[in-house]
């Protein structure tokens, strides 16, 4: 691939992540176009762009539609689109848009998308690859009776999940038999509600596993690094919510080892940009769980540890350059910790709640960063994800960070 100069970035996405991408077009002296939709007219990221769209009315429809997306993004004079994480950030019908049209699409090839995307092809290419893989089916599940018969053959408890699935959603533990009669149209229903696909497939459970994640860059020239592992274990209806790197419960030769893993694994499929391979651990165990094609909520993290700037590096590896330092280039240096705080009501089951902030004051002080497009005054919209802030703190020991975050949060 050509080295090419960006010029300017459409961001298909809305909230703290957009505003984090105008801050790094800045920072690289390039222009950022803001697409919102009626309910984020007022939001921080639109205020920051250095243009701002309206999609229209509709809270969702204009951030889900691809089409118009790119479309707008030739009419403003865009080079690329940034599609932050979330909505179409994993939707290989955008990437395949922007490629049709001209456009960089900051981000994988959309086959590769579409092959990590679809949880049954991604455990088949690592699988391959020689990544090990969770027991499970080897495609999709026909009927109930056919996830009666592999859970037997596999062994409860089975977890049932939604192959296009991802954030937590369509996805079912069921210890026994009756359990996963209950269960399976429930996770059909809830796939096709949330993917547009009934498609589910069916895993082994591992019990009280470590989640723990390893981001990886890639360039378009063969070359491909890890930047540490994250630990994301501490979750809530499987939802993130507190997550740390590097993990501090796991040693340097696993470290080594699940870092080689993602490495592998990125290189099996052909990745480009900034990625993310998932994997769960019991006890010395190491199972692939999926990877994620695109930034992650939790890159902050990473970037406290390393002093990489993850979204600069997508620009680069976008624009055709070679990643600037090599794998030995790479080390990190204390804790970081992100915790998601949400707009949730704690006297209701932490339910989502939304409305108008009446009083913000950002925690500061040393090693402590917070991403967020929130401000006195600002209304949080009903129709989006309940996260409006990620707290992100460093420090050099586990001790330290563990009392900064104490620090910060109060």
């Amino acid at each position: 691939m050509k080295s090419t100069t960006i010029k300017k970035v459409l961001i298909a996405n809305r909230g703290e992540i957009a505003l984090r991408l105008v801050r790094a077009c800045a920072e690289y002296n390039i222009r950022s176009v803001a697409v919102y939709t009626e309910p984020d007219r007022y939001g921080l990221f639109v205020k920051r762009a250095s243009e701002a769209y309206s999609l229209g009315e509709d809270p969702l429809a204009g951030y889900l539609d691809p089409l118009r997306i790119v479309n707008l993004a030739v009419e403003t004079g865009c080079d690329a689109i940034h599609p932050g994480y979330g909505f179409l950030s994993e939707n290989p019908e955008l990437a395949r848009l922007c490629e049709q049209k001209g456009i960089i699409f900051i981000g994988p090839k959309a086959e590769v998308i579409q092959r990590m995307g679809d949880k049954t092809q991604a455990r088949i290419a690592m699988t391959a690859a020689g990544v090990p893989v969770t027991p499970g089916t080897d495609g999709n599940l026909e009927s109930v009776e056919q996830a009666l018969a592999e859970a037997e053959r596999i062994g409860y408890p089975v977890m049932v999940k939604a192959t296009s699935g991802g954030g937590g959603r369509g996805i079912r533990r069921c210890d026994d038999a009756e359990d996963l009669r209950k269960q399976y149209p429930r996770v059909i229903s809830e796939a096709t509600k949330a993917f547009g696909s009934a498609e589910v497939f069916m895993e082994k459970c591992i019990v009280n596993p470590k989640h723990i994640e390893v981001q990886v860059l890639a360039d378009s020239h063969g070359n491909v690094v890890h930047l540490f592992e994250r630990d994301c274990s501490i979750q809530r209806r499987n939802q993130k919510l507190i997550e740390i790197a590097p993990s501090p419960q796991i040693g340097e030769e696993l470290r080594a080892r699940l870092c080689e893993l993602a490495v592998k694994a990125a290189k099996a499929v052909g990745y480009c940009s900034a990625g993310t391979v998932e994997f769960l651990l019991a006890g010395d165990d190491v199972y692939f769980m999926e990877m994620n094609t695109r930034i992650q909520v939790e890159h902050t993290i990473t970037e406290q540890i390393t002093g990489v700037d993850i979204v600069r590096e997508q620009l680069r590896i976008a624009e055709g350059k070679e990643l600037n330092f090599r794998q030995e280039d790479i080390s990190y240096r204390g804790y970081a910790i992100q915790l998601r705080i949400n707009a949730e009501d704690p006297k209701n089951d932490f339910l989502p709640s939304f409305g108008r902030i009446t009083h913000y004051y950002a925690p500061g002080g040393p090693g402590v960063r917070v991403d967020t497009a929130i401000y006195t005054g600002y209304e949080i919209p009903p129709y989006y994800d309940s996260m409006c802030l990620k707290l992100v703190v460093w420090a050099l020991t586990w001790e330290e960070v563990v009392a900064r975050a104490q620090r910060a949060i109060d």
